[in-house]
């Protein structure tokens, strides 16, 4: 069975501007297809999720790289919302964060997120880290279709 190619569809939520341009640089870099969409808080990527508040028309995402540490909306709030909804559960979120604290972890996976990642602190190990979730999430895991 072959894998269908098409750009994968992926929702960053992330507040920290170095961050976001480290994972577009990882995502250039990798050469993978795919959409990169931006929410800068939790609020807008609730909005974006439920389609509402101006992003009527988003596409609902293949993939969700959630940063916990979040202006309004914190990331383990989003999370919670996102696997409460039928519409949204499937989608594979990542938590991609600087906190590596055991409570955010549990808290994390207790809020059925698939798999939790420390932020390198470094740009390139930064980069590298994305590539490779990208890699895993986007080349080798089936997902499915929306």
């Amino acid at each position: 069975m072959t894998k269908d190619v098409r750009l994968a569809e992926i929702l960053l939520v992330e507040d920290n501007e170095g961050d976001i341009e480290l994972t577009r640089e990882a995502f250039d870099e990798a050469k993978f297809r795919n959409n990169l969409h931006i929410a800068e808080d939790g609020d807008i990527a609730l909005d974006y999720l439920f389609k509402r508040n101006g992003y009527e028309d988003a596409i609902k995402p293949d993939i969700i790289l959630l940063d916990l540490n979040l202006p309004s909306t914190d990331g383990k709030e989003v999370l919670e919302k996102i696997k409460a909804d039928v519409s949204l559960k499937r989608i594979p979120v990542i938590v991609l964060t600087s906190s590596n604290a055991d409570k955010d972890i549990v808290e994390s996976y207790d809020l059925h997120a698939n798999c939790y990642i420390v932020k390198p602190i470094n740009a390139i190990k930064f980069i590298d880290v994305v590539k490779s979730v990208e890699n895993f999430w986007v080349d080798i895991v089936c997902l499915p279709t929306n």
